[in-house]
């Protein structure tokens, strides 16, 4: 019945389109000279109110144009405007294929637009005729920057900051929001998450010469997917060109930190076939990675007399090779003028492979006298290696191995001069899996320690005299993990003139998605006690820890460790050798599956009030059902049973954006938006751990509810017609039912029995637990502020009109309500973790027609990462500065050598434990250098 009722409808709008003879115009607009496409241009039609804005791939339509004839007019920022005569004919679809030519004149000045400009051109027309609240970069302008994943590329938007791993920017903050705030889709479809327990979108996976153009949609309208509360990312991979291209890049580097070099690569071949019907592109890239990182991770503790101590010190030293492999293709079909199809596809490979070396002094003791105050203490030492299987794929190191991949299929069809008709399946998957990954330990208990904490960013513990004859073997494992999410979308978009105000444009879009996402974690664990004792340390095949320098300080390089070729050469599977026993307290409780099933539909209404002011107003509706199944287990390693649960909520999410272009080169936005973010998959599993023996329990809390925004939005934005753009913007928002990590030491049994009938209840009576859940918290509001200015300084004389400027800065402030500490009193004055206050991203670039260079820094305030117990044991993420420098020199019209250097500031990731002063970690990575070629037909 629904279908015959969509069937009838178009049916109608089609003999009422033809009834009152209206036609279409359709056409696509280029560059004259590169044949590049233009997206984000604005065409006209005059006499008349009639205007559209070109797409990523610079084709446009006109609906509902009454038949007769017409000047059509385009304009773009940093081209010459055009001006054309054109007749449209009632029923028909006339057809215009436009071009444009770069420079024009701004005042009485005559524009030049070089390369880099008109990357910067392309960007800054398609953020000018959104709609919405957007940051948008093309290609060209991430090609300017020294950045190697699309994470680092991403981290110079205004708002935009990044949590690195390894040395490469990996989780994205946006306007002070957590990671999970927030949504990254891949030419409009979401991006899977290869994490077990969240859904971050690892960033460092996608190399940046992939992505044709990345737009960061600030606020939403109604026809986006509404779980983006800070943001939503898209990453426009390339499409088919307009005639040949050929692009190569060849490049090799050196890292510092272990010596070792870089190889870089990437090829893209595109063409149009069959009188330019058929469009195809293929891209690929190679990058191989071998580096490390230094590294030290105190924990702090507190006693009942206040006295302040490391409970624990870790020093470690890690060898990681990452090898990255890309590949994407795209094709179109134009079928006739109404009607194309698009196929999309992107795999990405990457290989880690690691061998970390880990001293540990741990289970520290104080040792008090009379009055309480610490006289010495004691503690384990043990030396640590963390490796993998040899041959040719492991190479003796752990091997995590993580794919991405999406495949689309897109429809673009124009039913009648009223009825455009979108619709697009897709299928992604991400999968994280490590094979064989071994650990091997050797121990010396009960050593007295000196431990000097008068520095507390470098403190130190101090065994006596050691040897590595001290050490005995401790514990040798391997363990397999594997985590997959994937996922299935649907999509339908039908759109058609609606318009209240007589001579006015209007549209009226309605649509649909579904997307099933599948979820599974299945790791296991193993221990591993050789027939034959392996004895002492100093009796064994050994590692000299790397004699370089220790980036966090020569006082933490402790000695030998069992060399990686001795772990990888075990065979563990031989029964005469090794005694192997499951380890059920490192796997039982993080396993799970989860499905969960999304169910949206959309109303949305563009509609102009006057020829500057206009306004989106709509409503979307994502009905979310959940299946989980998770694990009981009992004293760590007993599987008592498993808990499935189900569940469905409806989210209505309404919108008003409201856009006035005061003059034509300022615009003003101000958008009332609503927004989600689903709970993390792991935290709403509803798994039970229970350790009897610590006293502690975790569960899962498949209660949670999806964090819920309203969010209000003001921006203005002044372009400059020599490519440039000046903006200001502030926002705000009141997040319900935030997610937190609640914490109880006073759990009783009588607690116990309220949140779990039904299950053997563990906690004696008169005894207190501790207990761990995710919960959401009342309530929290962020606010803030953004400035941002690009410009090129071509208004100065001579040589000075070369420069550039690229600067922006960003304020966020947060106040979180419904908090509770370890003691079960509620927290006052906490901030939403993951709340960056300070953002700022500078560049200084120059350019004539033979060399480009920029100097880029990008700084980011510290932050409360994570909430613990009370205020000693918050952590927080610490404030941090990269700067980077590129230089490219053009050998000829059509070949680029260039030379790049990234964090020339040897910026570690740090954390900090309740104040500054108290490291948690800080893990180096030192400078990376990279030179080569670039040849772009």
């Amino acid at each position: 019945m629904k279908k015959l009722l969509s069937v009838m409808i178009l049916c109608c709008c089609s003999i009422w389109a033809f009834a009152q003879g209206t036609g279409l115009l359709t056409g696509h607009i280029i560059d004259k000279n590169q044949r590049l496409s233009l997206p984000g241009a604005t065409l006209r039609l005059n006499p008349g109110n009639h205007y559209t804005v070109s797409d990523q791939q610079g084709r446009f339509e006109f609906l509902d144009v009454p038949a007769g004839n017409y000047q059509l007019e385009v304009t773009y920022i940093g081209y010459g405007k055009l001006s054309k005569s054109v007749t449209v004919s009632a029923g028909r679809n006339t057809e215009q294929q436009l071009a444009l030519e770069a420079g024009g004149i701004a005042g009485k000045e005559v524009l030049v637009v070089g390369d880099r400009l008109r990357g910067q051109a392309k960007a800054l027309n398609q953020q000018k005729n959104n709609p919405n609240v957007t940051n948008v970069v093309s290609a060209d302008q991430i090609g300017r920057f020294p950045d190697g994943n699309i994470g680092d590329a991403i981290k110079r938007i205004p708002g935009v900051t990044m949590q690195n791993d390894q040395g490469e920017a990996r989780n994205i903050i946006i306007r002070g929001l957590a990671p999970q705030l927030n949504s990254v889709t891949l030419n409009g479809d979401r991006i899977p998450s290869a994490e077990g327990d969240n859904r971050n979108v690892q960033m460092d996976l996608i190399p940046s010469d992939m992505v044709q153009t990345i737009e960061l949609n600030k606020t939403l309208t109604p026809d986006m997917d509404a779980d983006a509360i800070g943001g939503s990312v898209n990453l426009v991979t390339r499409a088919a060109p307009n005639g040949p291209r050929v692009s190569a890049t060849l490049s090799s580097g050196y890292n510092p930190i272990r010596e070792k070099p870089i190889y870089n690569g990437a090829l893209v071949l595109g063409n149009r076939f069959f009188q330019n019907k058929i469009g195809a592109i293929l891209s690929a890239s190679y990058n191989n990675n071998d580096y490390g990182s230094d590294n030290i991770e105190p924990t702090w503790k507190k006693d009942d007399f206040g006295n302040v101590y490391l409970e624990e010190l870790g020093v470690r030293q890690y060898f990681v090779q990452r090898i990255r492999r890309n590949a994407s293709a795209a094709l179109d079909y134009k079928i006739n003028p109404a009607h194309t199809l698009y196929f999309n596809a992107m795999y990405t490979w990457r290989d880690d492979r690691e061998n970390r070396f880990a001293y540990n002094v741990k289970d520290i003791e104080p040792e008090y006298d009379a009055d309480d105050k610490i006289t010495g203490y004691t503690g384990s030492l043990t030396r640590e290696n963390k490796g993998g299987v040899g041959g040719t794929r492991g190479k003796n190191r752990r091997l995590e191995t993580q794919r991405v991949q999406n495949y689309s299929l897109r429809g673009d069809h124009l039913l009648s001069p009223k009825v455009d008709l979108n619709w697009s399946a897709s299928w992604s998957s991400a999968s994280e899996k490590k094979d064989g990954e071994r650990y091997i330990e050797y121990e010396f208990e009960d050593v007295p320690l000196t431990m000097d904490i008068r520095n507390p960013q470098r403190p130190t513990v101090t065994p006596g005299n050691v040897s590595d004859g001290d050490f005995t073997f401790a514990s040798l494992t391997e363990n397999n993990d594997y985590t997959k999410e994937s996922e299935l979308g649907l999509k339908l978009d039908l759109r058609f003139p609606l318009s209240v105000i007589p001579g006015q444009k209007g549209r009226m879009r309605a649509g649909g998605r579904l997307r099933l996402k599948d979820k599974e974690r299945n790791n296991d664990f193993f221990e591993y006690e050789p027939v034959d004792e392996f004895g002492t340390l100093d009796k064994m095949p050994l590692f000299q820890w790397n004699k370089k320098p220790f980036q966090p300080g020569s006082q933490y390089v402790p000695g030998r460790f069992i060399a990686p070729e001795f772990l990888g050469g075990l065979n563990l599977a031989d029964a005469s050798r090794f005694e192997k026993e499951a380890d059920p307290s490192e796997f039982l409780a993080v396993n799970y599956k989860a499905k969960e099933s999304i169910a949206a539909g959309y109303v949305r209404w563009d509609q102009d009030i006057t020829s500057r002011l206009s306004f989106i107003a709509g409503v979307r509706f994502e009905n979310t059902s959940t299946n989980y199944d998770g694990n009981v287990v009992e004293e760590e390693e007993t599987l008592k049973g498993t808990r499935s649960v189900k569940n469905s909520y409806l989210n209505v999410l309404p919108g008003l954006t409201i856009k006035y272009n005061a003059t034509g080169n300022l615009v003003l936005r101000f958008a009332a938006t609503t927004a989600i973010a689903r709970p993390n998959y792991y935290d709403i599993t509803p798994f039970l751990n229970i350790v009897q023996e610590d006293e502690e329990i975790s569960a899962g809390n498949p209660e949670l509810e999806a964090a819920y925004a309203t969010n209000f939005d003001f921006m203005a934005e002044q372009y400059f017609k020599s490519v440039g753009i000046l903006s200001g913007g502030v926002f705000y928002k009141h997040i319900k039912d935030f997610i937190y990590t609640y914490r109880n030491e006073q759990y009783n049994t009588a607690q116990f029995a309220a949140d779990f009938p039904g299950q053997p209840n563990p906690v004696p009576a008169g005894e207190n637990w501790s207990y761990t859940q995710a919960r959401n918290g009342n309530k929290v509001k962020v606010y803030g502020f953004e400035v941002a200015l690009q410009r090129q300084l071509d208004f100065l004389p001579g040589f000075a009109k070369g420069f550039g400027v690229y600067v922006n800065y960003t304020f966020t402030k947060s106040r979180a309500d419904g908090v509770y500490n370890g003691d079960g009193e509620k927290r006052s004055g906490v901030t939403l973790p993951g709340t960056a206050p300070h953002m700022f991203n500078a560049s200084l670039s120059f350019e004539n027609r033979f060399f480009t260079t920029r100097v880029s820094g990008n700084y980011a305030a510290s932050y409360l990462d994570e909430l613990g117990g009370d205020d000693f044991e918050d952590r927080f993420y610490d404030r941090q500065f990269f700067l980077d420098v590129n230089a490219s020199v053009k050998l000829t019209r059509q070949l680029r050598m260039f030379g790049e250097a990234n964090n020339l500031t040897n910026q570690p990731l740090r954390y900090y434990q309740g104040v500054r002063a108290r490291t948690m970690q800080a893990e180096f990575y030192r400078p990376r250098y990279n030179f080569g070629f670039k040849f772009d037909l």
